[in-house]
């Protein structure tokens, strides 16, 4: 897999009230060549963000005369103002929709019916800088050194690990004290296998290009339905209801474990901005733990809000693991023993972990 870098990003954090708009991005039914006096304007900059929970002053102008303006935030109308005349000044809770990027629309409707609109985008952050967390080598087990990780799991006392590239993707059934396989299924040659999460009696793999996600009983490990979605397939784990699946972006996506139709969405933000390439997941009392691909970092994610409530340092975890292997990437919580694993691919160990 190819996937760049983290992209670190500046945002204006002071909301600017002025005696000037700024120049909007129109949206308009008159043709582009004639000049139009737009009827309202946000007074605000591009680009602003705001921590979550903060209270937000839009502040607009409205020049001529107009019959209705609407604020959108998010496609929902905030709120509407009839025959408003002058600068005008509304209070927006920002994290009404969570975290992540907005957007705020004022919409202005003339006597004649034609609408206009003005755009700005709103990213709202974390109100909290991440905990910082290491993680320190309690024991070390074997791992199998072919095995490219992508997933791995627990479930009633059985290891289970997805490994991926076209050809050598496969599910296995593994002896945690051994490395040995108990039982294993290979994927068609044409797909690259990705995250593994099991729920009830079935075992669920999404694959990374392919756009499948294959089912398989819990026991034989023989596929039993096929699903499809759309984009790219990262890691997986689940709430006990719902598929949680990431795609390497700051989104995670709640899917029905029957339709795999996306229910819900939560974008994952720490106080600076958005946290991609987020890769294995594994969600544990309300949190999902992510793998961040290419760093020795695993993120403890708010599974309500997206919000990074810790960062995971691995830096020791990898260092007693890797040897000549690859990212880290693989995150299991037996919850028999209450016991916390990690390992990477290709890495010649799989290890017990504690969070300091």
């Amino acid at each position: 897999m190819s996937k760049g870098k983290r992209i670190g990003i500046i945002v204006l954090l002071v909301l600017v009230i002025g005696a000037f708009a700024l120049g909007p991005l129109l949206k308009s039914c008159k043709p582009e060549h004639e000049a139009v006096e737009i009827p309202a304007v946000f007074t605000f900059e591009d680009n602003l963000a705001t921590p979550y929970g903060k209270i937000v002053p839009i502040a607009f102008e409205v020049r001529g005369e107009v019959e209705k303006v609407e604020l959108y935030y998010n496609d929902s109308v905030f709120e509407t103002w009839s025959h408003p005349k002058g600068k005008l000044l509304c209070q927006l809770n920002a994290g009404f929709y969570g975290l992540g990027a907005r957007e705020l629309n004022l919409v202005s409707t003339l006597k004649d019916g034609t609408t206009m609109s003005d755009n700005r985008l709103l990213r709202v952050l974390s109100d909290e800088a991440p905990e910082a967390l290491k993680a320190s080598v309690v024991q070390a087990h074997p791992h199998i050194l072919t095995a490219f990780t992508e997933g791995l799991e627990f479930n009633d006392g059985t290891l289970y690990e997805s490994t991926g590239l076209e050809g050598q993707s496969k599910i296995m059934q593994l002896d945690l004290a051994t490395a040995a396989v108990r039982k294993e299924i290979g994927l068609d040659a044409t797909y690259f296998g990705e995250g593994i999460t099991i729920l009830g009696d079935k075992v669920y793999q999404v694959t990374y290009h392919n756009g499948k996600c294959l089912v398989y009983d819990k026991k034989t490990l023989q596929i039993v339905n096929d699903m499809s979605y759309t984009g790219e397939g990262w890691g997986l784990t689940n709430n006990g209801k719902q598929i949680i699946m990431s795609d390497g972006t700051e989104r995670l996506v709640f899917r029905n474990a029957e339709t795999f139709q996306i229910e819900r969405t939560i974008e994952v933000y720490d106080q600076v901005g958005p946290r991609v390439r987020l890769n294995e997941l594994e969600y544990v009392d309300g949190k999902i733990y992510a793998n961040v691909w290419m760093l020795d970092i695993v993120l403890v994610i708010d599974a309500a809000t997206g919000k990074v409530l810790a960062e995971i340092d691995g830096a020791e975890v990898a260092a007693a693991g890797r040897d000549t292997g690859e990212a880290m990437n693989g995150i299991a919580y037996n919850p028999a023993s209450k016991k916390w694993y990690f390992t990477g691919k290709n890495w010649k160990n799989l290890l017990e972990v504690t969070f300091k």
